[in-house]
């Protein structure tokens, strides 16, 4: 029998680190937490120091007996689970359970799973880290104290099956917000003008856009300002007045964190959180090479901290002089900008070996796999990279006391952008926002033609709707919740009915709407940012020993039980509105009203219990099929993402991802469709063999709108 057996989380986790460890260890999988409060229950005592009384979670029992055999016969138990809160907190049941002493050297951690990573971790086991467990179950309880006491009064006062969370009516809050603040927005009107000049017969064309004049920036608020500055222009020669050239260095992007993972993997590979999560943890758990075995590929995957280990350092810095030059290396131990608020023990998420380039392992690994190790590794490398340095020239124009100014930029040296480059949300501005291209060699004093004067229209345009890495790094900015607890509220919101998913975008439905107004008059705490925020810093604190983790749950629940008891007595009994269509029942002839469920609005009728007939809520495009001449409509997948279909189907099915338009291609007929970007909307041809596109009405117009081409 194996002298020593280590216990992790799970069974993948185990096969990789048994290729690790001799004959004298034996691996067990834990699969997951083995303890929890019961379901059944509150399960917390509010009356003795808010003790929890927790439970074997059901199905867990054999696994238990078997783990607790295993531990008797064996010289030593040594627990190898994540090295974080809830690692140590599965650590702490486990001692519980198998009745090993929590003072003992039992405990053992790793941030990548290599076979140098668990030898050493090995010969350095120390007892579990009561602070840590502390920091959980302090979460654990506020969860619970909320969620048990809150929802109920949801049941009561709006609908049955409700729930209110101490993080998540924040990010319905912040959703509903934002929805809040669109709805509200009042466009407003403003104009460009664009000359395209040349410096002589010949030369080549550029483009300066109107800027103001000597006294400085000037807007264009309507077509008369416009018009007015059009008549001045007649006849007024171009001049160069200056030329400004500089130099800019851009910096590469820290090595990522959990959140900003997970941001990047949506924006760049349209990954939702759960799913970036779950093939993030593969990869760390390990995944079979031909020649090498199972190896984890990635360091832990929760954590907040950039911070870089020597050895990586060091093993970057070879790599990136030897395939892109010494010149290109730039190695940086502390590469965040969050460096003083991080869990320093992590490191960021890096590769365990920059080595193993993703084209090189590419067959081992699902298509997912693949791309998200690669996003991960790119960021990595081009995280030690020298910065990008870019050579700008802004010219300054005069006609008469008229300003023009044209921007452009070219890459002198590329630096880490020979790599990588982040990206940005929609409506974000930042670095890279450099003119484009180059402009023609000009000096002080060049006489220039005028080719062409082009005004535009533009309306300003409401704060966007979360996309999923927008909402979480709104999340992060304010301090709400942690990476790792991201990818449950984001799919819990979702299955409460509180929020909808629409172009991948967030939109409150009206019970959310509600819930909220609701929590917002008469539980302030729970859905303000700041209060939130604080609360995770005093769990941060717990986790570090300044606070005892009782006294924090103690301050929250004595005004929280207050306020409850108050709602209870003040809430009357909501009642949601009802949106009443003109589809008939077939089956007892009301009409059936929309309502709201897991994946979306349906129909559903209003005679329930007596009746229950419910069916897809059809919504119209006003576009026509391509095959069969059908009405497109809109569709919901299993996941809940919207799609557009034909109303033929099964006898036809003809889809597409873009939102249909009632308008056709003149060219071939088809219908067009939505492309949206962060340049605005445009109306594309959904013939992929078809070329045109335009840009859409309404979202710019004036001379030069109106048609194009791909």
């Amino acid at each position: 029998m194996p002298k020593t057996l280590i216990i992790v989380e799970s069974p993948a986790k185990a096969k990789t680190i048994k290729k690790f460890v001799g004959r004298d260890y034996t691996v067990e999988a834990s699969m997951g937490h083995v303890r929890d409060l019961p379901k059944s229950q509150l399960g917390v005592d509010v009356d003795d120091h808010f003790t929890p009384h927790y439970i074997t979670i059901r199905g867990k029992g054999k696994l238990i007996e078997r783990l607790r055999q295993q531990a008797r016969q064996a010289d030593r138990v040594l627990l190898a689970t994540d090295p974080d809160r809830e690692g140590e907190a599965i650590s702490w049941h486990l001692c519980q359970l198998l009745e090993i002493p929590q003072d003992s050297p039992c405990r053992i951690v790793f941030h990548e799973i290599t076979r140098d990573a668990v030898r050493r971790a090995l010969k350095e086991p120390r007892p579990i880290e009561e602070n840590l467990v502390d920091a959980q179950q302090a979460r654990r309880v506020l969860d619970r104290l909320v969620g048990y006491k809150l929802s109920p009064l949801l049941w009561r006062k709006v609908r049955r099956g409700l729930s209110a969370g101490r993080v998540q009516s924040v990010a319905v809050r912040l959703i509903v917000d934002r929805e809040e603040e669109i709805e509200a927005f009042t466009p407003q009107e403003y104009w460009t003008l664009e000359a395209d000049l040349q410096r002589r017969a010949g030369g080549e064309v550029f483009t300066a856009r109107y800027h103001g004049d000597a006294e400085g920036k000037k807007d264009l608020p309507n077509r008369d300002a416009v018009d007015r500055l059009l008549a001045d222009l007649e006849g007024r020669s171009f001049t160069v007045l200056g030329v400004e050239r500089k130099e800019r260095r851009r910096n590469p992007a820290p090595p990522f964190t959990t959140s900003t993972l997970q941001q990047e993997a949506s924006r760049k590979l349209g990954f939702s959180v759960r799913r970036t999560m779950r093939i993030a943890q593969e990869l760390y758990e390990g995944i079979e090479l031909r020649g090498e075995g199972a190896v984890g590929l990635v360091t832990y995957i929760r954590t907040d901290s950039t911070r870089i280990a020597d050895q990586a350092l060091d093993e970057a810095a070879a790599y990136i002089a030897e395939r892109f030059g010494p010149e290109f290396s730039a190695p940086r131990k502390q590469a965040g900008r969050r460096q003083a608020q991080a869990q320093d023990a992590h490191e960021a998420i890096r590769p365990t070996s920059v080595a193993r380039e993703p084209d090189a392992i590419k067959d081992d690994l699902t298509p997912d796999q693949y791309k998200l190790y690669r996003l991960i590794w790119e960021r990595f490398v081009a995280s030690q990279m020298a910065p990008a340095i870019l050579d700008t020239v802004t010219v300054e124009i005069g006609a008469g006391p008229h300003r023009f100014r044209a921007t452009g930029s070219t890459v002198k040296f590329p630096g880490f952008m020979q790599l990588y480059v982040e990206g940005r949300d929609e409506g974000t501005e930042g670095e890279g926002d450099e003119g484009e291209g180059m402009l023609p060699e000009l000096a002080e004093g060049d006489a220039l033609d005028v080719r062409a004067l082009r005004p535009e229209q533009h309306f300003t345009q409401p704060p966007p709707r979360y996309t999923e890495a927008m909402l979480v790094r709104a999340l992060e900015e304010k301090g709400i919740g942690r990476p790792s607890t991201y990818a449950p509220i984001i799919e819990t919101i979702q299955e409460r009915g509180y929020v909808v998913k629409e172009d991948r975008r967030f939109r409150p439905t009206e019970l959310g709407r509600v819930v909220t107004a609701l929590l917002k008059e008469h539980f302030p705490d729970i859905v303000d940012v700041e209060f939130t925020a604080r609360m995770e810093a005093d769990l941060d604190r717990i986790e570090e020993g300044e606070r005892n983790w009782e006294d924090v749950v103690r301050d929250f629940y004595g005004p929280f039980s207050e306020t409850l008891s108050r709602a209870e007595r003040q809430i009357q009994r909501v009642t949601l509105p009802v949106e009443e269509t003109d589809e008939i029942c077939e089956k007892c002839g009301r009409r059936m009203v929309i309502k709201h469920g897991r994946y979306g609005r349906f129909l559903a009728c209003p005679g329930f219990p007596e009746c229950r007939n419910t069916k897809p809520l059809v919504e119209k495009t006003g576009a026509r099929c391509p095959r069969c001449g059908g009405e497109m409509v809109q569709r919901r997948s299993r996941k809940g993402r919207v799609f557009y279909g034909c109303s033929n189907y099964p006898e036809c099915d003809f889809t597409t991802w873009d939102r249909p338009t009632a308008e056709t291609c003149p060219e071939c007929g088809t219908f067009l469709v939505e492309k949206r970007s962060r340049q605005g909307v445009r109306l594309v041809c959904a013939n992929p063999q078809c070329n045109y596109e335009r840009e859409a009405a309404g979202e710019t117009a004036g001379a030069g709108a109106g048609s194009g081409r791909r």
